[in-house]
């Protein structure tokens, strides 16, 4: 019987935030049954940073929805790097290390892979700040919209004092120009689980304007089915190959806008705990616990 931990935080646990997990934990059971284990798959939903757990146990830790992580990058880096010493970890340490800090954004352009214009302002850098646009300030680590917020040239003396509050807690700012085609077009979300395409969502904007960077936003809002074009999916496949070593990714989310000549461009890449909208497309249910049995028992 594959022992599989799916991995929580005790906000999200506590509050029912991730519509998907117990959906998925009911999944992998019975998947394990199919799969000849007997009488099916144990799985256990934990928190992340539980001292009682025994990562060990496990055959396959299954990270989903951590979603406290961005506010305690170092613990949450040092417990992946401990969980993947004990047994698997999907995704493995290594993975989720370099795909917790948003500078991987700069590894995809030097790949050739057509990302949002990117610059980063770390603590002691000048609050060089566009003139001449619109704008996002956002931190390298960072989920949720957190600490994320969307400016005009008018509110430079507003958008420094977010940077300093940022740089005063040791974080690398993000400033990006604020991607117009996301007020019509959306931004879109490809999920690949095992290595194919599995479903893709839409999703409305995130950042209004004049909304402050520590308030609480929708981080999706609007949400719909979307059936990607072969240009988004040649992209999105662009960015996972583009990873450095490239890893086995159990699962990923490539997250794609528009660019201003319409072609499509990563805004983000999630490889650590991306939401899977598997409420929205519930037949991907069954091939999603599928795989994660299959990944526990190699």
């Amino acid at each position: 019987m594959p022992r599989i931990a799916l991995v929580t935080c005790q906000e999200v646990r506590e509050a029912g935030y991730d519509r998907d997990l117990p959906v998925l934990a009911d999944a992998v059971r019975q998947a394990g049954a199919g799969e000849g284990a007997g009488a099916g798959a144990e799985v256990a939903v934990v928190c992340w940073d539980d001292p009682e757990v025994e990562w060990g146990r496990f055959d396959l830790v299954l990270i989903r929805s951590t979603w406290d992580y961005s506010w305690r990058a170092a613990e949450f880096l040092a417990w992946a790097d401990r969980c993947g010493a004990a047994t698997t970890l999907a995704n493995p340490p290594e993975v989720v290390r370099w795909n917790a800090d948003k500078r991987y954004l700069g590894d995809l352009a030097a790949a050739g892979v057509p990302v949002v214009d990117t610059r980063y302002l770390a603590p002691g850098d000048p609050a060089d700040l566009p003139d001449d646009r619109e704008y996002v300030v956002k931190p390298t680590s960072g989920a949720g919209a957190r600490y994320a917020a969307r400016y005009t040239p008018e509110d430079h003396d507003t958008a420094v004092r977010h940077l300093e509050r940022m740089h005063a807690e040791g974080l690398t700012a993000i400033v990006q120009p604020y991607v117009r085609s996301i007020d019509t077009a959306g931004e879109r979300a490809l999920q690949f689980f095992g290595g194919r395409f599995l479903h893709a969502i839409r999703k409305g904007a995130v950042l209004e304007p004049g909304t402050a960077f520590d308030d609480k936003k929708v981080p999706h809002p609007n949400l719909r089915t979307w059936e990607p074009s072969s240009a988004e999916l040649a992209v999105a496949e662009r960015a996972l190959a583009a990873v450095p070593g490239a890893p086995e990714l159990l699962y990923a989310r490539v997250d794609l806008v528009d660019g201003d000549d319409g072609a499509p461009r990563v805004m983000e890449l999630e490889l650590v705990e991306p939401n899977l909208f598997l409420f929205l497309h519930e037949d991907s249910v069954p091939v999603v616990a599928r795989a994660v049995v299959k990944a526990a028992a190699r």
